[in-house]
């Protein structure tokens, strides 16, 4: 293993230590990221808009300048970093996959960016996202497809499919990521990393012109490790009176140890929803053997049925979302030159939103308050509620979608998702870890850990410890490495 292999598969833990006590240089570092990248972005399509090498090489070097004098920015110091293309990065193209916004530079960072540039982040670029994070396959007509890190015949997930892969591929320590519709979580479990989708307000979102109404997206980390995921998490988080509805506990609960004793711990397994999901065979198998890990830390695993109708939150759902698209992108669709260059199921999104009424979305959010006092009536019975990370395994990177699961056909194009829908709807914290490989490729699969409100600090202990116990953070693509794990890691 060269010298660069082995400092790409470090942890952010150590790597951040290694840094801070010049064992090892910024300039090391960048070097030894930009080879990844180099080696397997060209295949991958996982980073965008790469900036130039001699550029990130300088800033790597008033990095270890700066330590030079004593001075640390602070975790992220040195780290090769690229914000989701979603995220608008001062002086770096921030396209959010859209030819509308192809040439768009921001002036100013978004929060959660410019939190990681204070902490010391180098960005070298950005990671490809689909069209304004529409769908949970990552492709676009401004960068391509992204790929799976474990086979790029197949898709990488998303919205945040760039950093999964880029992480995965170790072109990345650690990455940043945002989640709607299970953006931070299907791409984590199919590319068998760590996504965190933090309680709502936990990391603040903007700047951006509407401030209290899109209650449904939130900015997350991503990592190889539990322990990485909650040290992005102490950087990410934290009040900004920019978003007002922030939460204004302090972050730096996420820097002490995940270590804690799960004996005894309740489990609720929610599997399909009660056979509401249409799953691809083999996704409950693998998940329902990956729960063995969640036993042998003394967890008592029982299977629920949730208790609410499914369809009445799916339609509340449809809703929600369709008038916060439709807000965000009606003018676009007003200018024929602009609709024009607009992915059919973005202009479906709209065309939705536009025909809603008041009273429809007021019910909606009626249905969705439901759904949330649901889920609390199950925390009295279960202090963590389990499901897959995804209805199916990675499909072939051709396909805009899959139009039918085990003979159930989509009626949407995001109906293949639903899994995700409850942990958004109810705004609780919902880390996704990997669960095994699995279907007719042995391709990755995860699962999803949901907390009750605002616990995020125990879904984060509940993952580390079952990635202790799982052993599924040793696990790495092919790509890496010819040692390929099968079965449930």
């Amino acid at each position: 293993m060269s010298r660069f292999d082995e400092l790409c598969g470090w942890t952010a833990v150590r790597l951040a230590q290694a840094i801070r006590a010049r064992e090892v240089s910024c300039r090391e570092v960048m070097a030894a990221c930009l080879a990844q990248v180099e080696r397997f972005n060209p295949q991958a399509n996982a980073i965008v808009s790469l900036q130039p090498a001699e550029q990130l090489l300088a800033q790597a070097d008033e990095r270890d300048a700066q330590l030079a004098r004593g001075k640390c920015m602070g975790w992220l110091h040195g780290f090769p970093q690229a914000p989701k293309d979603l995220a608008d990065t001062a002086g770096i193209r921030s396209t959010h996959g859209s030819l509308i916004l192809q040439d768009h530079v921001p002036r100013t960072d978004a929060i959660v960016v410019e939190r990681m540039r204070r902490a010391g982040a180098v960005f070298i670029g950005k990671t490809n996202t689909p069209e304004m994070g529409l769908g949970s396959h990552t492709y676009n007509r401004v960068f391509g497809t992204t790929r799976n890190a474990f086979d790029p015949r197949f898709s990488a997930g998303g919205s945040s499919g760039g950093a999964a892969v880029a992480l995965a591929l170790h072109m990345l320590p650690v990455a940043d990521g945002s989640d709607m519709m299970g953006s931070l979580r299907n791409p984590a479990g199919w590319n068998h990393v760590f996504g965190f989708r933090p309680s709502f307000g936990r990391v603040p979102r903007g700047p951006a012109p509407e401030l209290f109404l899109s209650q449904l997206g939130t900015e997350g980390p991503m990592a190889r490790s539990v322990a990485d995921v909650a040290m992005l998490l102490s950087v990410q988080a934290g009040f900004d009176d920019r978003a007002p509805l922030s939460l204004q506990d302090d972050p730096a609960c996420f820097t002490a140890s995940l270590d804690r004793s799960f004996e005894g711990t309740r489990i609720g397994w929610l599997g399909d929803l009660g056979g509401h999901l249409a799953t691809e065979p083999g996704v409950l198998d693998t998940c329902t053997q990956a729960l063995r890990h969640l036993q042998a830390l003394g967890c008592e695993v029982e299977a629920v049925p949730p208790p609410f109708d499914m369809e009445r939150l799916w339609r509340a759902w449809l809703t929600l979302r369709g008038a916060l698209v439709a807000g965000a992108q009606a003018a676009w669709l007003a200018d024929p030159a602009k609709r024009a260059l607009m992915k059919p199921e973005a202009v479906w999104e709209v065309e939705n939103g536009l025909r809603l009424t008041a009273a429809e979305v007021y019910q909606a959010s009626v249905d969705r308050s439901a759904w949330y006092q649901a889920l609390r009536g199950l925390f009295q019975q279960f202090d963590f509620l389990v499901l897959p990370s995804a209805q199916v395994f990675p499909f072939d990177a051709q396909l805009h979608w899959p139009q039918r699961i085990d003979g159930r056909e989509m009626d949407t194009y995001h109906r293949w998702m639903e899994v995700v829908v409850g942990g958004t709807m109810a705004g609780l914290p919902v880390l996704a870890v990997p669960a095994g490989f699995g279907g007719p490729h042995g391709l990755p699969i995860g699962l999803q850990l949901m907390g009750p409100a605002r616990a995020d600090l125990a879904v984060l202990q509940l993952g580390h410890a079952y990635e202790q116990a799982s052993g599924c953070g040793r696990v790495r693509s092919p790509l890496l490495t010819s040692d390929r794990t099968a079965g449930s890691c």
